[in-house]
């Protein structure tokens, strides 16, 4: 295995929504996101999802109908021929100061002890500033796509810790720059 992958879920995979993304029927994937995360995983990397779901706790869709719209996701990439290895979530409201929710990296966290992998330097593909920040708190490379809130992300600035974030028009930009460079994401 070459190493682990870390994606944002809404605006990085599928297309984000102001009103959350309630059901299996409102989750639209973005053009070649799922092919990019197929071709990442048949390349030998390990891609996991870390999303946060505070629709859980606002009581607009259950955890029943989160893991519908992740099995959903995991069926288009496995009929693509790849793996979605696994998903975390926060169900939690920006309120309740837990420590999985984004930017806070316990997600990151849980996602190193359930994979007993490194997550040093392992790209964590955003397109908010808070997925940049728990990239970056947890240890991981961030990486913004201009999907989704990515365009506004850039055009807001990024704080100086923040300035090395490479930034790709869209998950498969982002794949196709890994798979075809001669030098990984995780080497600086």
């Amino acid at each position: 295995m070459k190493g682990l992958i870390i994606l944002d879920r809404d605006g990085v995979i599928n297309e984000d929504s102001e009103a959350f993304i309630k059901s299996v029927g409102e989750c639209m994937p973005i053009a070649g996101s799922i092919e990019a995360i197929a071709r990442l995983s048949q390349a030998g990397y390990e891609v996991v999802v870390a999303t946060n779901q505070s629709g859980v706790a606002r009581g607009l869709f259950d955890e029943y109908t989160l893991a519908a719209i992740h099995q959903y996701l995991t069926d288009l990439v496995e009929d693509a021929g790849g793996t979605l290895s696994a998903f975390f979530y926060c169900p939690h409201g920006p309120e309740e100061g837990c420590s999985c929710r984004k930017p806070e990296p316990g997600m990151i966290d849980r996602i190193a002890v359930e994979f007993g992998l490194p997550v040093d330097d392992a790209p964590f593909v955003g397109d908010s500033l808070r997925d940049l920040q728990a990239a970056s708190a947890g240890g991981c490379k961030p990486v913004l796509v201009l999907t989704g809130k990515g365009h506004q992300t850039l055009a807001e600035g990024l704080p100086k810790e923040l300035m090395s974030t490479q930034v790709f028009a869209d998950l498969a930009a982002f794949a196709d720059s890994l798979l075809t460079s001669k030098r990984s994401l995780h080497v600086n």
